[in-house]
């Protein structure tokens, strides 16, 4: 088979780890006999530096007609004294917008041979744990009505978050689905004892339940889960959240599982078409020094693969070779312990290819 894949390296260090993933694409397409075609485009700083704007419509169109969208990552401190509008993270919105993928799937594993990574007590982690952390994608704060104004002579800025039930309808039905998959339990986190559009949230979710009598739904309000997913992290399934809750609780479900690094992304919506990307950031600190870990956009590779490419063997066979390099003792800097074998980018790149 052939596809066509849309590649935006972006900014710091997502060209390096780029790379590597499209090494692991190519030898899935040699294993399989599969073609991938790709066509880079720009987002992000990059694209602001050649064509002033973070995401030019011609880069969109690209992206539109490929098969699926592989990104690295964008922003810097170059670009963080422009205006929001021109800022690099305002191509990643305009991208999911264009695109019109509403449901970000953020994987949360401990994996066993990284339990020394994890900052969590080992009474706390027990046998692990393993979450996805389902975030609406276009709607909300994040892309609500901006203003900044002076009043009274005093400045004043405002952002509006809205939802309608038909935003909420379609992200909750993902996120059921998805628990049938699992454990059929999910926790629908939200802020309604304060906020108007966290109670319509609620009362949406639980409309939508009753078509799934099968899954569980537990409402937890998000400075609770917050707690809760260090406190006892095991106890989480599927969480179902809003744009700017879920940005912040799959950054810190991340993180107890030892490194961002580790974790991959997938932003999907009503057709095949998928923008996957790891959960971190462009790190400009260690740009260009060959030491960032790779294995979150491998990941992220995998899980292209699997949801918008229908090869699931393909991303089984990309874990286990994930898991394998990790089970001989490689590690990149950000996930190193003692006595295992530090190596660096392009050299975890090749030990994954090598198990494939």
């Amino acid at each position: 088979m052939n596809y066509n894949i849309a590649v935006i390296p972006g900014d710091g260090i997502g060209p390096e780890i780029v790379t590597e993933a499209i090494k692991v694409l190519d030898k899935i397409g040699e294993k399989y006999n599969h073609t991938f075609n790709y066509t880079e485009i720009l987002m992000g700083g990059v694209s602001i530096d050649k064509h002033g704007v973070p995401l030019t419509d011609e880069a969109l169109e690209v992206a539109k007609k490929s098969d699926s969208v592989l990104l690295g990552a964008v922003g810097g401190p170059k670009w963080d004294t422009l205006p929001g509008h021109l800022r690099p993270e305002k191509g990643l919105l305009g991208i999911r917008k264009g695109l019109e993928l509403y449901a970000n799937i953020r994987p949360a594993v401990l994996y066993s041979e990284l339990r020394g990574a994890c900052p969590l007590k080992d009474e706390i982690i027990g046998d692990g744990f393993d979450m996805i952390v389902v975030r609406e994608l276009t709607g909300g704060l994040y892309f609500g009505e901006k203003k900044s104004l002076v009043e009274d002579g005093v400045r004043k800025a405002i952002d509006t978050l809205v939802y309608d039930e038909n935003e909420i309808k379609r992200i909750t039905i993902t996120a059921f689905d998805i628990a049938r998959k699992r454990t059929k339990k999910v926790y629908s986190v939200d802020k309604a004892n304060v906020m108007e559009s966290s109670r319509l949230w609620r009362s949406v979710v639980h409309e939508v339940a009753k078509d799934y009598p099968d899954i569980e739904v537990v409402d937890m309000l998000v400075d609770n889960a917050a707690m809760q997913l260090v406190r006892d992290p095991k106890q989480f399934d599927v969480i179902l959240t809003e744009n700017m809750f879920g940005d912040i609780l799959s950054d810190e479900a991340s993180m107890v599982t030892g490194s961002i690094g580790m974790l991959a992304s997938a932003s999907l919506g009503k057709t095949k078409l998928g923008l996957y990307e790891p959960s971190h950031g462009s790190a400009p600190d260690i740009a260009g020094l060959g030491v960032a870990n790779p294995i979150a956009t491998i990941l992220s590779v995998s899980m292209m693969l699997r949801y918008s490419l229908d090869l699931d063997q393909a991303a089984d066979d990309i874990d286990n070779a994930i898991k394998k390099v990790l089970q001989n003792g490689f590690r990149t800097g950000d996930i190193m312990s003692e006595g295992m074998k530090k190596v660096g980018t392009v050299e975890m790149g090749n030990l994954i290819v090598a198990q494939l």
